[in-house]
């Protein structure tokens, strides 16, 4: 089980982390529970041994609270890992921890990608990997493509990714093979990326 649910910055008091922690862990276990996030706030409020005021202090609203434990695990699992695999030939491995992650909260997103939170759930993992996507685009193609291509290249490939990967999530076969979708991905990024180094060539 993971120990550390949160990515507030440590100047936080100490027991609102917890608390913190303890309703993100609660709203992703809930929700995972019921493939829905019709959960009541009283019942996360409850699992996480705090109360709902403490939730709406905190968050806001049940949705948001939905939304910053998806974020929050994609920060802490998935762009650790892939920044530790941001190495030559790296590009399968990145692909498989994508897929892992997808494939072992599918429940988690499945719901939030089917239910109130879908988009603001994409607007905002798009905003989480449109970075890493304009830090690649830049390093792959230095100064053939102008920082304005770039910035477009990699809003394109990070929204079509992600549309890639919310449908194999919400629709894909039961359970997930992370292995499978990661060649699926390679082969469309080795196309995608052919195309494109083929453009900045001439």
């Amino acid at each position: 089980m993971i120990d550390d649910w949160t990515t507030e910055a440590p100047s936080k008091d100490r027991r609102v982390r917890r608390s913190r922690a303890a309703l993100m862990r609660a709203a992703v276990e809930l929700v995972s529970e019921r493939d829905s996030t019709a959960v009541p706030v009283s019942e996360i409020a409850e699992a996480a041994d705090v109360s709902r005021q403490v939730l709406y202090q905190q968050f806001g609203d049940r949705d948001t609270l939905l939304l910053e434990a998806a974020l929050d695990l994609v920060r802490r699992e998935l762009l650790g890992e892939l920044a530790d695999l941001a190495v030559p030939d790296g590009e399968r491995a990145s692909l498989l921890a994508l897929g892992r992650h997808f494939a072992r909260y599918r429940r988690f997103y499945r719901a939030l990608l089917t239910g109130a939170s879908a988009f603001a759930l994409t607007k905002a993992l798009t905003g989480l990997f449109l970075p890493v996507n304009r830090e690649n685009l830049g390093r792959a193609f230095g100064g053939r493509l102008d920082a304005e291509s770039v910035e477009d290249l990699a809003t394109f490939l990070t929204g079509g990714a992600g549309a890639v990967v919310n449908a194999w999530v919400v629709d894909g076969p039961d359970p997930l093979d992370p292995e499978e979708f990661a060649g699926r991905l390679q082969r469309m990024h080795t196309v995608v990326t052919a195309m494109i180094t083929k453009e900045a060539g001439r």
